[in-house]
């Protein structure tokens, strides 16, 4: 799915309108009715008050028709139009007359006293917003905000006050539980620092016209299904174990031989062919024991790795290095031998990142279209220090492109940068997935996909989605409280399962 800007949205609308053709006020109409429907939904069964505050513009047209729509439904509504400016839009003014009892705020001594347990909808600014709320208007927000423990605060298509496009600092926003955005995510939904104003996003169709869509160019992307099943690839039934590659993985130390049993697993489940663990002489007996399927290599060095460098084949289809393996010198100076000796793609992470930061000359040795997986900190560790997420953004995207690598930042909705400029946002997964292990994991499961003959563009996207995934099923099952990261390798069976039927 793609992500559009502002301006391209407004875009959108307007081709619409010209080429489907449909009026604009049509398109309000539609718009606004499938929010009524969607509140119908959710709340019909013994509807609230609906308390639904109105800008001046598109957004508070679309409120308009939300509450003539609830009002036709049988829905206890009140409305106001607040007068955040002089003149209303063309669309909003048509729309006024349709909802006789529309009341009128003006300033802050104007703002109502609403019964407990209701829902406020907040239709005051939309994605046309382009510098922060100020004054009395700002108060009414402050206002909203204040009744979020006594009230369901639904917004339409953005919060009021939220920026789509770029940082909205400290400014006054609406704080949603839902926000029933248009056709697309908007880029500010998926930044940690907007994820208590967006609440949880519902994207609803509204029918803007697909051959805009087809044609408009953006970098950033949400995956979805429709990427997925362009991705993924069905097993062959005359394969063998062959076919799906050799993976070779360097993972774990003395106390941390967890972290390489974890990749392993997953690397396996991910569907690699055959897998070679690359352990100190102290992991051997837990590599072997707990990863029966296997290969397992080890050194004379007892606590951690330090000649892996020497032991790697040509005829390894993709390597994964880091979890687990500590940041000794020796350490350190064997990955510097191996990013010279191995010319294909590879998946680094956790300390093999850390040994990167300390040794940044290090980022140029690697192997161009190799996957990198920092969480925040090691990002900030590896390239610095940024203002905010879109900043952080923008400096991921620009690595990516420089060092010819695809560097996913994970968290919720993981950001994955590609070389020639594209990001991914990745909507699987939930909060009982931060938690020791589950990055480890998803080494595995890369490396695994990697293995197999995937790109490693197609490596990343499907296997932060199925990671996610996994992640999600097992929390239905078990609780997110419960989860932990070997949840995510047992349920991965069941996620592939999901990506087949997708």
């Amino acid at each position: 799915m793609k992500i559009l800007s502002a301006p391209q949205i407004r875009a959108a609308d307007a081709y619409t309108i010209e080429h489907e053709p449909v009026r604009s006020v049509l398109l309000m109409e539609r718009a606004a009715a499938e929010c009524a429907g969607w509140m119908v939904h959710t709340f019909g069964e013994n509807p609230p008050p609906f308390y639904i505050f109105c800008g001046m513009g598109n957004n508070g047209g679309d409120g308009l028709v939300i509450a003539r729509l609830l009002k036709e439904h049988g829905f206890t509504v009140q409305a106001w139009l607040v007068h955040h400016s002089d003149a209303a839009s063309e669309d909003n003014l048509a729309n006024q007359p349709h909802y006789a009892a529309l009341q009128h705020i003006h300033s802050l001594a104007d703002f109502p006293v609403m019964e407990e347990h209701g829902v406020i909808v907040d239709a005051i600014f939309g994605t046309g917003l382009s510098r922060p709320v100020e004054g009395w208007v700002a108060g009414i927000i402050h206002k909203i905000n204040d009744q979020r423990s006594r009230q369901t605060i639904v917004s339409i298509d953005m919060p009021s006050g939220l920026l789509a496009d770029q940082a909205s600092g400290h400014a006054p926003c609406i704080h949603a539980r839902y926000t029933l955005s248009f056709q697309f995510y908007k880029l500010a939904f998926l930044l940690p620092e907007n994820a208590d104003k967006a609440g949880q996003v519902v994207i609803l169709q509204i029918g803007l016209h697909p051959d805009y869509i087809a044609q408009v160019q953006t970098r950033f992307h949400v995956v979805d299904e429709v990427i997925i099943r362009t991705i993924y690839q069905p097993r062959d039934p005359f394969a063998h174990k062959g076919t799906y590659g050799h993976a070779f993985l360097v993972a774990g130390s003395y106390g941390k031989m967890g972290a390489a049993v974890l990749a392993a697993k997953a690397c396996l489940r991910a569907g690699a062919g055959l897998l070679t663990m690359h352990v100190p002489r102290c992991g051997y007996e837990i590599a072997q024991t707990s990863v029966p399927e296997a290969m397992c290599e080890t050194e004379d060095t007892a606590h951690f790795s330090a000649h892996f460098h020497e032991t790697v084949k040509d005829s390894y289809a993709s390597i994964g290095i880091g979890p687990g393996t500590g940041t000794e010198a020796t350490t350190a100076k064997a990955l510097e031998k191996l990013l010279g000796k191995f010319g294909r793609p590879m998946v680094l992470d956790a300390d093999a990142l850390n040994i990167i930061s300390h040794y940044p000359f290090l980022l140029q040795k690697i192997p161009h279209s190799s996957i990198l997986t920092p969480h925040p900190k090691e990002f900030e560790r590896l390239f610095g220090p940024t203002a905010d997420h879109f900043e952080r953004l923008a400096l991921l995207s620009a690595k990516a492109q420089e060092l010819q690598l695809y560097i996913l930042l994970k968290g919720r909705f993981s950001a994955m940068a590609c070389p020639d400029g594209a990001v991914y946002f990745n909507p699987t997964g939930n909060p009982g997935m931060a938690s020791a292990g589950s990055g480890d994991v998803l080494t595995g499961i890369l490396t695994g996909l990697l293995c197999q003959g995937y790109t490693p563009k197609a490596a990343l996207l499907l296997g932060v989605w199925l990671h996610g995934l996994a992640g999600d099923l097992a929390a239905d099952d078990i609780s997110e409280e419960a989860l932990i990261a070997e949840d995510i390798i047992n349920y991965l069976g069941l996620a592939w399962l999901k990506v087949r039927n997708t």
